[in-house]
């Protein structure tokens, strides 16, 4: 893994980073190496085959939201919390508070509450 495959904290944007996050799959990824510890490409609990989560791993790595940093025959995945918190304050706490599910979080209201669907 080339440091070049990591986009600098300065060149991370936020379409991206959303656009990476807009999946459930690399949502749980994020969410499962938010303790700020690397983990094991392999160790990432999800009910996909390793090479569809190859793809998954490359779209956060190249979105600035993981790093990817090999160890011996495996690779070790670290959440970029201190790079994404100075481009983005704020995101990535809300993007990890925010309950599982496509719904709104319990007692979320939309901005133009109830009044919009009568």
């Amino acid at each position: 893994m080339h440091s070049d495959d990591h986009p600098r904290r300065e060149d991370i944007r936020l379409v991206a980073v959303l656009r990476a996050l807009a999946d459930p799959v690399r949502l749980s990824v994020v969410r499962q190496v938010a303790d700020d510890r690397p983990h094991a490409c392999g160790s990432i609990a999800t009910p996909l085959a390793p090479s569809a989560m190859t793809r998954h791993f490359r779209i956060l790595r190249e979105s600035g939201l993981v790093r990817t940093d090999p160890k011996g025959t495996s690779k070790l995945l670290t959440l970029r919390r201190d790079d994404l918190d100075a481009r983005f304050p704020g995101l990535l706490d809300a993007v990890l508070r925010t309950p599982d599910g496509d719904g709104p979080a319990p007692g979320a209201r939309s901005e133009w509450g109830r009044a919009a669907l009568a």
